[in-house]
């Protein structure tokens, strides 16, 4: 399940949102919106009599709203109550506000910012490749993420053709990397002291190189086999991820190192160009 947070604006009030790739959903954080829509001081406290001065809406809250990992304002992250835009709708019917109707507005142009980026994926990796600079990263090691993203979407395609539950995509994947690189994906995050964080953004370039070897490989091995059982599919992830590491091997044979890095994304950003002279 990939999983991307984003602050959203209403009229300069913060909505944490989160955009669930499996489900192509937007998911609002509810606590933010009562919030907006009633200027309480205490939306939590709000959104709880709300329920219980109307059962439905309770119960419609209890069965189909998750608990969500966002963002707070210390900067940690927390389970909080989250709805899709159907079911912001249906909270926001028992709000008495006359900011609804702008809100549900608003909403709707948020999704359909999203949906214009899933017809059109163009939209989406610029606006990807403009996130990535915001935050410092080179211009190398950009076009090796974006390109590491497509390769990785071919990988899940063709699990998606073999029949593999999308359950299994990480089982397959701490596979992969396990093969090139030594570790699972969490304990490739333990080692770079990550937590959240996303590893792929956290890799230097020689790791992202191999791992989009390893995850190449393996697509091109798996349409060239075209497994049928999920034994089949962990021999070719196994197969694609020793690809890499042979790679890796004769690299660092000649390097001297070890080219799997602690280091994370905070370690390695570039830092801004200097002011220039003028003569």
């Amino acid at each position: 399940m990939t999983k991307q947070n984003k602050i959203q604006l209403f009229n300069e009030h913060k909505v944490r949102t989160v955009w669930d790739s499996d489900t192509e959903e937007w998911y609002f954080s509810v606590v933010d919106v009562v919030e907006i829509l009633t200027d309480s001081v205490n939306p939590t406290d709000y959104l709880k009599k709300m329920r219980k001065r109307d059962p439905e809406l309770g119960t419609y809250i209890g069965t189909n709203c998750p608990q969500v990992l966002m963002t707070g304002d210390s900067g940690r992250k927390r389970k909080t109550l989250a709805a899709t835009t159907e079911q912001l709708f249906r909270i926001i019917q028992s709000i008495p506000s006359p900011k609804a109707e702008p809100f549900k507005q608003w909403m709707a142009q948020v999704a359909a910012t999203r949906i214009d980026q899933m017809q059109d994926p163009e939209l989406s990796i610029e606006q990807a490749v403009e996130d990535y600079r915001r935050l410092g990263y080179s211009e190398q090691w950009i076009n090796q993420r974006i390109r590491g993203i497509d390769i990785r979407k071919m990988l899940t395609d063709e699990w998606k053709r073999g029949g593999v539950d999308k359950k299994q995509y990480g089982y397959l994947t701490d596979i992969i990397t396990s093969q090139w690189s030594g570790m699972k994906t969490r304990e490739y995050k333990d080692f770079k002291g990550l937590h959240k964080e996303s590893l792929r953004d956290n890799m230097t370039n020689i790791e992202l190189a191999l791992n989009m070897l390893a995850e190449a490989s393996a697509t091109e091995l798996s349409k060239q086999q075209n497994p049928e059982s999920l034994g089949h599919h962990i021999q070719v992830a196994k197969s694609g991820g020793k690809v890499a590491k042979a790679a890796r091997n004769e690299l660092e044979a000649k390097l001297g190192r070890s080219v799997i890095s602690p280091a994370k994304a905070s370690d390695y950003l570039q830092a801004p160009d200097p002011p220039k002279e003028i003569d």
